[in-house]
């Protein structure tokens, strides 16, 4: 259907004459006579009885009107999911609850007059994939995995080097630590119902525990954080790593214990990626704000694995 010729039945039925519609259009009165003509040969019917006194709407007018309008919205948000600096940006934050939503809201905050589309991808092959289809504009990821590297075309800048903490209930042996170094974990269990084969974190845990001599537990179902802070609680063994600023509450009863890991402290290292020819005007001030507010490594020796170490400035 032409929409050219909607919009002038459209704006001929709301300027209620074919010369006003013609002013406000830039034409002619014609012009208009003949786009809406068309548009009725197109559609079977006539959509408006001209009389010496202007022209009014048919039944058919009528019935076709509501549907006119909507094309034309349906136009106008097709044309605006694509116009620079009108369509959302849309960003890959892998859990919502984690420390990489907390830097989208904190750019949000800055900006709050950038319309933001979050969502939650399993992991980073879905997230590059995502990227380079125009699915996405962003994602935070841990870059690169175990003998992988990014695609043609796909750029990526470090935005924060985030430090875990070891998760224990009260009887744990480590639960009156101020800090834990972390070759005392060796030969120890740490509790990861959540550490999914083939992901960026799970490839990280596994790296970090073959160095430091620790055994990663991913057996058992993954029923959320609640499930996960009430059986820590409730146990002398079980252990797991939290990042440090992961927002988490838990009842009182709970005592639960954030402990800081030293003598190296391991380090989540966090990434947004992008594709290079990507131009929208939010992107290039989300990624201006993170170079901007990204945080200090922590003091004293941290520990990464050998994949995902940098050398030289974030680019």
């Amino acid at each position: 259907m032409d929409l050219t010729a909607v919009r002038t039945f459209v704006t001929a039925v709301d300027a209620e004459q074919f010369q006003e519609a013609a002013v406000a259009l830039s034409i002619t009165p014609q012009a208009v006579s003949k786009r809406i003509a068309a548009l009725e040969t197109d559609l079977g019917v006539r959509l408006f009885h001209r009389t010496a006194r202007g022209a009014r709407l048919t039944i058919d007018g009528q019935a076709f009107l509501p549907h006119a309008r909507t094309l034309l919205r349906a136009e106008e948000r097709a044309a605006a999911s694509v116009r620079p600096g009108s369509r959302a940006l849309r960003v890959d934050v892998i859990g919502r609850r984690l420390s990489v939503a907390g830097l989208l809201r904190g750019f949000h905050r800055a900006h709050p007059d950038v319309e933001l589309d979050v969502v939650t991808l399993l992991d980073s092959d879905a997230a590059v994939a995502a990227i380079l289809s125009g699915t996405i504009d962003a994602t935070f990821r841990a870059v690169t995995m175990p003998g992988r590297r990014l695609p043609d075309g796909i750029e990526s800048t470090p935005v924060l080097d985030e430090p875990l903490r070891l998760f224990t209930g009260p009887a744990h042996e480590f639960a009156p630590a101020p800090t834990v170094a972390l070759g005392r974990l060796a030969g120890r269990r740490i509790w990861m119902p959540g550490n999914r084969p083939g992901t960026e974190w799970a490839a990280y845990y596994d790296a970090l525990a073959t160095e430091f001599g620790f055994t990663i537990d991913p057996i058992g179902p993954d029923f959320g954080i609640e499930h996960l802070l009430d059986t820590i609680a409730d146990s002398a063994t079980l252990a797991t790593f939290v990042s440090e600023q992961t927002p988490l509450v838990w009842p009182a009863g709970h005592d639960l214990r954030l402990i800081p890991l030293r003598d190296p402290t391991p380090v989540y290292p966090h990434s947004l990626l992008w594709r290079a020819d990507n131009q929208h005007p939010a992107l290039i001030a989300l990624r201006a704000h993170l170079v901007a507010t990204r945080p200090t490594r922590p003091d004293g020796e941290i520990w990464t694995p050998a994949w995902a170490r940098r050398s030289g400035p974030p680019r």
